[in-house]
């Protein structure tokens, strides 16, 4: 059984024509490298103040 065709979508289309004649976009954002990036979450202060707590 051959697969579903999907349906033709036109908008995508116009655009992967001008993707071809342009080239690609630049992102209007810098990605910057994951290693240079601010942590998503904080630091807990209480297990930096005291490493060795026993």
């Amino acid at each position: 059984m051959a697969k579903k065709q999907k349906p033709f979508n036109a908008p995508k289309e116009v655009r992967a024509i001008a993707r071809e004649r342009v080239g690609r976009v630049k992102p209007a954002q810098v990605i910057t490298p994951k290693s240079e990036r601010k942590s998503k979450y904080r630091k807990d202060p209480l297990a930096e103040e005291n490493p060795d707590n026993t």
